[in-house]
């Protein structure tokens, strides 16, 4: 049997390289392959592949997005999250939004093809490593306004600018604000963001 294979990263070169990389295997057939997120489901549509290798960020849509919308909109597609970003908080969200797999993108070539069988074959596969830490690090403590306006505030943006993205008030924006710096223990809204990004909250 054929495992047709849709594969969605931003960077060509990393694409082009994993689109051949997977092709020379007897039993895998590349049949769509997109270089941003918001093509994911139509390219999921038009090539039917039983496997969806999703890098996490890409433009238009992230790959953990792109996963939980593939889930209502191409049901019989399974997801392999692929990516450089071993972050424990980027594990929990994928499972949360459908992947049956979690592969970090320095894995050997073969582990790589062995998780996509194994998920053809109805199985969850995730790097060990990192499904030890997600256990450690625990959940992320932030709500998901918490989560938007760290995000709205991720280019540097003011409170003023948070606040109409966001519709909310000012007083709302710097209370979440307050909120996730104390969760994060740190000490201003961009140290927030950072501890936040690099647990994979975000």
């Amino acid at each position: 049997m054929t495992i047709r294979l849709l594969l969605a990263d931003d960077q060509a070169l990393v694409r082009e390289a994993l689109c051949a990389l997977l092709n020379h295997e007897d039993d895998f057939e590349v049949v769509a392959s997109v270089g941003r997120g918001d093509e994911v489901v139509d390219a999921a549509k038009t090539g039917k592949p039983d496997v969806a290798l999703l890098d996490i960020e890409m433009p238009g849509l992230d790959g953990l997005a792109a996963a939980a919308v593939l889930r209502t909109q191409v049901p019989g597609c399974r997801v392999v999250m692929l990516t450089t970003f071993g972050r424990a908080g980027y594990l929990r969200r994928a499972m949360e939004a459908g992947a049956a797999g979690f592969v970090v993108k320095d894995s050997p070539a073969d582990a790589l093809a062995d998780a996509i069988r194994r998920v053809m074959n109805g199985e969850r596969v995730v790097d060990p490593a990192l499904a030890v830490a997600t256990l450690a690090a625990g959940e992320s403590p932030l709500t998901a306004r918490e989560r938007d306006v760290l995000i709205a505030a991720r280019s540097g943006a003011t409170v003023a600018d948070i606040a109409a993205t966001l519709y909310l008030s000012e007083g709302t924006v710097r209370n979440y604000l307050s909120a996730a710096t104390t969760k994060t223990a740190t000490r201003n809204r961009m140290e927030a963001l950072r501890v936040a990004d690099e647990r994979g909250w975000l």
